[in-house]
């Protein structure tokens, strides 16, 4: 098998999709779900006509709250890990012997023989010592890093799309049709988030979307419950 065949067998893998698949199934779970409830709940509070507002203020408030709480949470794992990594460097810096030694047990636990551990570390250390602790010791890995801006964009867009297919349902003709549609539009949505999301992860179709159908309706059914208590009180 030539190099290059190697190379596009590692394609199929899918580590190299974490930075951003993860901020973009939650954003468009999160857009259909969160604007879903607050349609519903507007609803079923007998407040139809500030449907399409609520839909509006919901999908830019959240995309919004996406982007800024995806991109500081994970600037937060970047910091982490750069931090880990200037830490790794001190400690090459200090005591290289003990280090070397912690590479070789790392592959000892991993099924290696003594000798054949030490003579791993040894050439992982000659090559590129720094590169080698962050992958064997920390787990830090260039095609799974974290990428804010990436992930951010990815959140923000995915909410957008996500609550757009239940606000759709917001131009049905009665009170009664827009609620059912609405309702209708965003388990669609879920449907599709949870296939897409199996695709992309290389999972089976069914648990998956069944896991994001399921979820979503809960939500949805707690929000409508709400409205309606609402509506009854008075409040």
């Amino acid at each position: 098998m030539s190099l290059e065949e190697v190379y596009q067998r590692n394609l199929e893998h899918r580590a190299h999709r974490a930075g951003w698949l993860r901020a973009a199934v939650l954003g468009a779970n999160d857009g259909l779900v969160a604007v879903a409830s607050l349609m519903i709940g507007v609803s079923a509070a007998s407040a139809p006509k500030f449907l399409i507002t609520a839909g509006i203020a919901g999908i830019v408030a959240g995309a919004s709250s996406m982007a800024v709480g995806e991109y500081v949470s994970v600037r937060s794992q970047n910091d982490i890990e750069e931090s880990d990594r200037l830490l790794e460097i001190a400690h090459l810096e200090q005591a290289p012997e003990a280090e070397l030694l912690e590479l070789e047990h790392i592959y000892i636990n991993r099924g290696l023989t003594p000798e054949l551990a030490h003579q791993v570390a040894v050439a992982m250390h000659e090559r590129d010592p720094l590169e080698a602790h962050l992958r064997d010791e920390l787990g830090q890995h260039p095609h799974s890093k974290a990428r804010p801006v990436q992930a951010s964009i990815a959140s923000a867009c995915s909410f957008v799309i996500g609550g757009i297919i239940p606000f759709l349902g917001a131009f049905a003709p009665t009170a009664g049709a827009k609620a059912w549609s609405i309702v209708a539009f965003a388990i669609v949505g879920l449907g599709a988030t949870g296939i897409i999301s199996a695709k992309s992860s290389g999972s089976p179709l069914v648990k998956p979307t069944l896991r994001v159908v399921i979820g979503g309706s809960i939500g949805m059914a707690i929000t409508a419950g709400i409205g309606a208590l609402v509506h009854v009180s008075g409040i």
